[in-house]
């Protein structure tokens, strides 16, 4: 096999300010819009998290591929970051359980990265500077070339993305004989949360993100959960009347990242893109009804204007981030709906907040069997 990880490659931002570093993965060119996670671990899982779709990551921590790739730690079918950045593009492996190394993975998925990057200083870049395009090549080190290639990627602001990772056809994920069950909204959706749907009893049932309301009310679900997924939520009108016309049948309803701004949209509370946005495994949230504070695995661009929410007479607030005191959580007045902006299944993350899984399962049992 050729190592590739020894030639050039070359990042360049759309600030203008070019990284030198080394090939990992395949060889070529790839565009995308910068962003950096800060977990410790889990690179395989937020790899394939759908919600990373057309977004090259950085890699905050040293060391990406040194535990290998195990075909069983995946968020969906594929890869779906559209490019690395990171320090040390480990090919060798010690994990016994693991089925190939990084390399191969990444060659196997065509995915382009950079190695040998002062990650450091480009976190601090970004966090100066904001979120903005990129390019990577290990094809063309022409920054001029690289610079016009560039210069035609479009924003992220405004980019209907959901329906490009959705499922095209419905399926099931859990027991047909469950006690509970749940119509999810694909827009993007982790493999953890159908997991932790399956495991307090739910089968669910996956439609691609265009599905109308009445469409999937024909199944007769207990509960609607709109999912996680990338892209801009305010391009998105068809998931916004999807979830008005869930709230205007009284449904039990549950949002999480995506779902969470969706849910805002339906109750008149716009949407922006962040500077920087939110993405690791460290992220303190308070829940406000309760008083508690968890840790929680964050992935998101985009959030709810503070203003509008304060505002509303139609939601509460249930979660604060007590990094920046943006909205993390709000409830519907009256409804049985609610959503999280953080990923409660965390896949990679902590579990502090796998209790939002039992309190949407209790909110479709009838009042009269409680």
């Amino acid at each position: 096999m050729i190592n590739y990880i020894k030639l050039p490659a070359v990042l360049l931002l759309e600030d203008g300010t070019v990284y030198h570093g080394k090939a990992a993965g395949k060889i070529g060119t790839t565009t995308g819009e910068i962003c950096f996670n800060t977990g410790m671990t889990g690179y395989q899982e937020i790899f394939t998290d759908p919600s990373y779709f057309g977004q090259i990551m950085v890699t905050t921590n040293a060391h990406i591929g040194n535990y290998g790739v195990n075909s069983e730690e995946i968020e969906s079918g594929d890869i779906k970051i559209a490019g690395l950045v990171c320090k040390n593009f480990n090919i060798a492996y010690s994990r016994k359980q693991s089925d190939k190394s990084i390399q191969d993975y990444f060659q196997e998925e065509n995915v382009v990265g950079i190695s040998d990057v002062d990650t450091r200083s480009l976190v601090r870049h970004i966090r100066d500077k904001g979120a903005m395009n990129a390019i990577i090549s290990s094809e063309v080190l022409d920054i001029e070339e690289l610079k016009k290639t560039l210069a035609a990627i479009p924003s992220m602001d405004g980019l209907e993305l959901a329906s490009l990772v959705s499922t095209k056809e419905p399926y099931y994920y859990g027991n047909e004989g469950a006690k509970h069950r749940v119509a999810v909204l694909d827009l993007g959706v982790k493999k953890n949360i159908l997991r932790n749907f399956d495991h307090r009893d739910v089968y669910a049932k996956i439609f691609p993100a265009k599905t109308s309301f009445e469409e999937m009310e024909k199944w007769a679900p207990d509960g609607y959960f709109i999912s996680n997924g990338p892209g801009d939520p305010s391009s998105m009108p068809y998931a916004i009347e999807t979830v008005k016309n869930v709230l205007s049948a009284d449904k039990p309803l549950f949002g999480i990242c995506l779902g969470h701004q969706l849910l805002a949209l339906a109750n008149d509370i716009r949407t922006m893109k962040m500077f920087n946005g939110h993405r690791g495994l460290n992220h303190p949230v308070k829940n406000i009804i309760i008083d508690h504070c968890e840790v929680t695995s964050q992935n998101h661009g985009f959030g709810v204007i503070q203003e509008d929410v304060r505002n509303s007479d139609l939601v509460e607030i249930t979660h604060l981030n007590l990094n920046d005191n943006s909205i993390e959580g709000i409830r519907v007045k009256g409804k049985k709906a609610f959503s999280v902006q953080y990923h409660p299944e965390s896949s990679p993350g902590p579990h502090d907040s796998r209790y939002l899984f039992d309190q949407f399962i209790d909110s479709m049992i009838p009042e009269t069997a409680i």
